[in-house]
């Protein structure tokens, strides 16, 4: 039976289509997975309030909202959770020649709701099951919570010899790792109670555009800057020939807009007495 593509609550439609995914909640008896059409060939300069395309977080105030978290196995994987709480591996179609940095969600899975909790540092990580991303005593990782304990909350810890990577650490201070990763293979298990962060424990988290605050800022100021000439004459109480209206947008986007416009008032009152 088929099923509806990767969307999430309050997403407006979308006027590209993607491949139907498959959400079986058993990984043993689960079809094949579906591969969705990647965003990665949209274009960067169409700025569209409701961007759905992937991007990696830089810093840990870029998370937010939809992730995919890009484990180090040899073939890419992302952490992913059943409808039981059982995390594990599954690897990642949807990128760009083996690239992890170009990773994108193919199955519901593989995607986790970030959010900061509130006045600290630390973050929680919801899967598609609405329990909480967790780690026991013994680095034994679930999703099977539905309030956040200690147990439930994560540090996000920027490497820095690394741009765009992140080590998780639980409030036990051990890291997220891939144990038992074999050559050639994106299946391994993952323990939370690593004492150190090295190459196993180095992880890219990746988002929706429309979430990370930088974009985000940048895509409101371009709707900011937008002004037509229907507004502009409006503004000015007349008729605007191409050249005015230009000098106007260009202004808008400069930021000297409002000595502008009153120098093109001005002009229009002399025009009149002319």
């Amino acid at each position: 039976m088929p099923v509806k593509p990767l969307t999430f609550k309050g997403d407006k439609s979308k006027t590209k289509k993607r491949k139907r995914v498959a959400t079986d909640d058993d990984p043993e008896n689960a079809p094949s997975s579906k591969q969705l059409a990647t965003t990665s060939s949209k274009p960067q300069n169409e700025e569209t309030p409701d961007d759905d395309s992937w991007v990696s977080a830089d810093v840990p105030s870029d998370i937010t909202g939809p992730v995919l978290i890009v484990l180090p196995t040899d073939v890419p994987s992302a952490l992913v959770s059943d409808a039981f709480g059982k995390v594990f591996t599954l690897e990642i179609e949807n990128l760009i020649e083996g690239d992890p940095s170009t990773s994108e969600p193919h199955d519901l899975r593989q995607v986790w709701i970030a959010n900061r909790v509130a006045g600290t540092e630390t973050f929680t990580f919801k899967a598609g099951n609405k329990k909480y991303l967790g780690c026991d005593k013994e680095g034994v990782l679930a999703a099977s919570q539905n309030a956040i304990t200690p147990e439930e909350r994560w540090s996000c810890i920027p490497i820095a010899d690394n741009p765009g990577t992140f080590a998780l650490q639980t409030q036990r201070e051990g890291f997220l790792t891939v144990v038992g990763n074999e050559e050639g293979s994106a299946k391994a298990e993952v323990k939370g109670n690593s004492e150190d962060i090295n190459f196993s424990s180095t992880l890219r988290i990746r988002m929706q555009a429309r979430y990370k605050p930088k974009l985000k800022a940048k895509k409101e100021d371009v709707l900011r800057q937008k002004i037509s000439r229907k507004e502009l004459e409006e503004m000015v109480g007349k008729r605007l020939d191409d050249d005015q209206v230009r000098m106007l947008k260009k202004a808008k986007r400069e930021g000297n807009f409002h000595e502008k416009l009153l120098d093109v008032k001005v002009k229009s009152k002399h025009d009149k007495f002319a």
